[in-house]
């Protein structure tokens, strides 16, 4: 079976696009991971579906590279937004694409993608994570080393650890054991986060099912809104990730986030499945 994509990527954060407008169809877990395999296959963090949606404008179905299906993909929807702009898909100056996370209103602003993200979930049982209420800067206890945690979702569950640099945090090691531990009962993404000043971090992400990313948008959010949270930074901030910046607005008076960033198509082929 021969099948059309598109390779994109937001920041470094690398999608395989899959029109299925048409088809409906999607790939199953095993062949999510033969695609995503670097060398091996197409190599990608993420695989996006397009799909007709009756409440939306259109349905995103998000695979990682190790075969799960996950709620919300911030880099992914811009990604699907440009792709959608790009072909005349829709005329619409904002789209609503249906996600797991509900419906998600992307805007493409010349080369950058504005995204309406929701508003941040902190009650534990919604996350979901271990504990009654807000978990925010909760004492985490990983082989030995002590962790303070703070937990919120975007539509997807994140754990975020204030660092003093976050290029000494030995990400391959820490990042899967939070993101399996069991006070993460569907897993979790894990950012690390180092404040540069109050309105400026710095972030590394550990992405739940897919590893160490070059970027996340969800993650940015998520770090950007622990941080105001907390105190340690504005609410209209920008996010440096290893793959580039994020711009991270969280609207006080709608408790709505926007995140702005770009995303760039690179080729287009055809896999034997």
């Amino acid at each position: 079976m021969g099948l059309d994509f598109t390779k994109m990527h937001g920041l470094g954060n690398d999608m395989i696009v899959i029109n299925s407008l048409d088809t409906g169809f999607i790939p199953e877990a095993d062949q999510a991971v033969c695609m995503c395999r670097r060398r091996f296959g197409i190599g990608a963090d993420q695989i996006l579906v397009l799909l007709p949606s009756e409440p939306a404008d259109f349905r995103m179905v998000i695979l990682n590279s190790d075969g799960s299906e996950v709620e919300m993909c911030g880099n992914g929807i811009r990604c699907l937004a440009r792709y959608i702009k790009d072909r005349g898909l829709s005329d619409k100056s904002v789209l609503d694409i249906e996600t797991l996370a509900g419906v998600i209103k992307p805007q493409v602003l010349g080369t950058m993608v504005k995204v309406d993200m929701g508003t941040p979930e902190f009650d534990a049982s919604r996350i979901p994570v271990k504990g009654d209420g807000k978990v925010s800067r909760a004492r985490f206890i990983i082989e030995d080393d002590t962790f303070y945690i703070s937990a919120v979702s975007m539509g997807n569950p994140h754990c975020v650890v204030q660092v003093d640099a976050v290029e000494e945090v030995p990400l391959s090691i820490v990042g899967p054991l939070i993101e399996k531990h069991p006070w993460f009962p569907n897993r979790t993404n894990v950012e690390f986060v180092q404040v540069l000043s109050r309105d400026h971090i710095k972030v590394r992400v550990w992405e739940r099912g897919a590893g160490a990313t070059l970027a996340c948008g969800t993650g940015a959010c998520a770090a950007a809104v622990i941080m105001a949270d907390l105190g340690e930074t504005e609410r209209d901030l920008t996010v440096s990730l290893p793959g580039g910046d994020l711009k991270i607005r969280w609207d006080e008076e709608t408790d709505r986030v926007f995140m702005s960033g770009p995303a760039e198509e690179v080729y287009n082929g055809v896999i034997e499945l």
